[in-house]
């Protein structure tokens, strides 16, 4: 039986024992692409759009790396740099198809939303709404309400998808194993990414509003962009201390969701 205490326990030994790699990788491969993301905010969308896609490829690498180095206390810096290079494409594919199956259940929504006479390029511009049918409006919510419990039962059972890729050398057969693995851990995920997703926003919030709020009084109030890319790095870096500390958590609950033929990690890993 996993228990979810145990797998944090294991999570937190990984980080101490394995901090230096970790951050190494992080560092590298999230923090600096959060940064060029923020620099680029603000630019014409085209740009703003292919940095952000640029940047999330090498997120990706980066949390396949930092699975790597979680899985086996052998696995060094390099080697588990070199797992995420052999496994990136296979991962990358994955995820394409899961997000386009996404997109296609979130068509109904979107479909109801429109025939309601909702102007998203209004919305986007802060304008006003013309008129709105609000029938079809009120469906739409409701779909979306339903579509947002289905994601967050999906992500409980794929929440294990990283590290059955990294390994197992699955591809797509990496979604049937995940959902496997996560049989009968479902409401014990949902709990934790519930409590993840509200312990990161709030982080996240109280790290940008503070620092935003400190520099304004520094630099003034004409130093907008430059208080936003302050504000933008302290997000960064709250960013990257959730993204290992996800990425360790998964490593250990697939450990965990293995059994017993699981390498065990701990905090004597090797730098």
């Amino acid at each position: 039986m996993v228990r979810i205490g145990t797998v944090w326990d294991r999570t937190t030994e990984v980080i101490g024992g394995r901090g230096n790699m970790l951050a190494g990788i992080a560092a590298t491969g999230i923090f600096l692409p959060s940064i060029v993301q923020a620099a680029f905010r603000d630019f014409a969308l085209p740009a703003a759009q292919l940095v952000g896609l640029l940047a999330a490829i090498v997120m990706l690498w980066a949390q396949l790396a930092i699975v790597a180095a979680s899985s086996d206390p052998s696995t060094t810096g390099g080697s588990a740099q070199r797992i995420a290079t052999a496994r990136f494409l296979p991962a990358m594919g994955v995820v394409i198809i899961v997000v386009i199956v996404a997109a296609i259940l979130s068509l109904p929504g979107i479909t109801l939303l429109i025939a309601s006479g909702f102007d998203f390029a209004a919305a986007q511009a802060g304008r006003t709404q013309g008129a709105i049918d609000a029938g079809k409006a009120a469906g739409s919510g409701l779909y979306f309400f339903v579509f947002a419990l289905f994601m967050l039962w999906l992500g409980a059972r794929l929440i294990v998808l990283y590290p059955v890729i990294v390994n197992e050398r699955l591809g797509l057969g990496a979604i049937a194993r995940s959902f496997r693995l996560t049989r009968g851990l479902t409401w014990k995920v949902i709990g934790v990414l519930i409590l993840y997703a509200i312990v990161f926003l709030v982080a996240l919030m109280a790290a940008t509003s503070i620092v935003g709020l400190v520099f304004r009084l520094i630099l003034g109030s004409d130093s907008v962009a430059l208080v936003t890319f302050l504000a933008g790095i302290a997000g960064a870096i709250v960013t990257t201390i959730f993204s290992v500390l996800q990425a360790v958590f998964t490593a250990q609950l697939y450990l965990a969701a293995r059994g017993p033929d699981a390498a065990p990690v701990g905090a004597a890993l090797p730098e």
